[in-house]
């Protein structure tokens, strides 16, 4: 230090200009004169201690983006200021916002933080509030909008999930009512062992077959029959049984081929019910197995819309990171695949408007972030793409390595792209280009905050017709959450 502070000096720079003597002797008393040699002199996220006026030199204050520290400003006006300049807030842990650094040696004014915060408090009060009250009010905005986005994502996951659990459940209903009928039918036939129509030897072939269809059934769900090939057997089928004078064979022909069936099973039954002595007609044979086939599909049935249900329930859990804490150690791609799945199910896929293309690189690591928010992120972008598309298109989706220490990810629709006055603005708080009403120009504003604020990584745009790409880079550790105080809101992003 060594060098004296004078009021005199302070007066000159515009930050002081206005102040009194006495503010001004106040400043100095409390503060002094440094010299910094070229290099840093505050770094971002290390604790704000210190609040430095410019007296003479070159400074340069760069954020952190992408992984890389991104120039903001360079300036040789005397009277600029950084640091901890928000100090006087009360109860706010104070992190330097940006770094700065020096390019030649420079003089500074340099005022501690606790100083500078009761010199602001005592001196300007009514300011001190103003200020408090717009720099608090507007975090408490970004996380009312916050709250607002997740209470969206949760209306998109329950429209998406009520569409999607429709089929499935619409399903077991069907199959229910038909495993009800068929059982009926089942009792009618048991009736008839009480009569004597099958004896025991009979029975007992019956019985043996009947084990040997339900495991046929299982294995039917494996296989996959072209229409063509489908349309075949169920003729062969019904040609046999029509040959063999089986009633209703034409209605018989298409559940045995759902079940896995053909014609040399036929055969095998035939030979099985001729073996024994016995009254049991080929026809009450193969009645008997057709509804214990009807029963084991419809069963599978069952099972299936059962196992679909739970998986779309699974996503939807997922995704939306309910059992998790908020920041974690994650896989990007099961993020991706749980928003695709439960946001995007009807829409996206192989068989359905919009094809999906992915190009993920297996190879990246599990990253520390926070899922909830990556998922919003590709929510918004998924969705945007899509209704670029008007529904029906092609969404590429890669991942990959960014250097040693961040993944890429990209997500890309070849809509009609982005027009060149408007690209610069897409990240701009409530600007959008959708009628009113349809969209609040927040979507793309949240993902950026996701990603740049919360995550320290970067998002950008690239776009031309047939190709828009949004590329997301993450780092493999993203900053973990500051403690939260009892009354702080829960932020989607900060």
């Amino acid at each position: 230090m060594g060098e004296t502070c004078l009021p005199g000096e302070l007066r000159t720079l515009f930050l002081f200009e206005k102040l009194s003597e006495d503010q001004l002797q106040t400043l100095c008393d409390n503060g002094h004169i440094a010299v910094f040699e070229p290099g840093p002199v505050v770094i971002e996220g290390e604790p704000a201690t210190c609040f430095y006026v410019l007296l003479d030199g070159e400074l340069v204050m760069s954020k952190r983006s992408g992984g890389v520290d991104v120039e903001t400003n360079r300036t040789s006006q005397r009277g600029v200021y950084c640091g901890a300049w928000s100090a006087y807030i009360p109860d706010e842990e104070q992190l330097y916002q940006a770094s700065v650094r020096v390019t030649k040696p420079s003089r500074f004014f340099v005022l501690d933080a606790d100083a500078f915060a009761r010199f602001m408090q005592t001196e300007f009060p009514m300011a001190v509030h103003l200020l408090e009250g717009h720099m608090v009010g507007g975090r408490r905005q970004s996380q009312i909008i916050g709250q607002r986005q997740k209470l969206l994502a949760l209306g998109t996951i329950t429209a998406g999930l009520t569409h999607q659990l429709n089929n499935p459940a619409a399903a077991t209903a069907r199959a229910v009512a038909d495993l009800r009928e068929g059982v009926g039918k089942m009792r009618h036939k048991l009736a008839m062992l009480a009569d004597g129509k099958f004896t025991p030897e009979a029975l007992r072939v019956l019985v043996s077959i009947q084990d040997e269809v339900a495991e046929m059934v299982a294995k039917s769900k494996a296989q996959e029959l072209s229409a063509l090939e489908t349309s075949d057997r169920e003729d062969q089928i019904g040609d046999w049984l029509d040959d063999h004078g089986i009633a209703s064979a034409w209605d018989y022909a298409p559940t045995f081929v759902e079940a896995g069936l053909d014609v040399d099973w036929l055969e095998r039954v035939e030979a099985s019910v001729e073996s024994v002595d016995c009254s049991a007609t080929l026809q009450s044979a193969i009645g008997w197995l057709k509804y214990t086939i009807d029963t084991e599909l419809r069963m599978n049935e069952i099972a299936d819309a059962s196992e679909r249900i739970s998986g779309l329930l699974a996503g939807a859990k997922k995704y939306s990171q309910m059992d998790r804490a908020e920041y974690q150690v994650a896989n990007v791609h099961e993020l991706l695949h749980s928003t695709l799945k439960t946001l995007f199910g009807d829409k996206v896929g192989p068989e359905k408007p919009i094809k999906l293309v992915k190009d993920w690189d297996k190879t990246i690591p599990e990253i520390a972030c926070y899922p909830g928010g990556l998922n919003e992120v590709w929510d918004v972008i998924i969705n945007n793409a899509i209704q670029a598309m008007g529904g029906r298109g092609t969404l590429t989706i890669r991942t990959a390595h960014q250097g040693d220490d961040m993944i890429r990810v990209e997500i890309a629709d070849d809509g009609p792209g982005i027009p060149d006055e408007i690209i610069d603005r897409i990240f701009t708080a409530f600007f959008t280009t959708k009628p009113f009403g349809e969209g609040d120009g927040l979507g793309l504003d949240l993902a950026r905050r996701i990603i740049v604020e919360k995550h320290q990584g970067d998002i950008r745009v690239e776009s031309e017709p047939g190709n828009t790409r949004f590329t997301i880079l993450l780092p493999l550790v993203a900053p973990a959450p500051l403690a939260a105080t009892p009354t702080e809101l829960p932020a989607a992003a900060e």
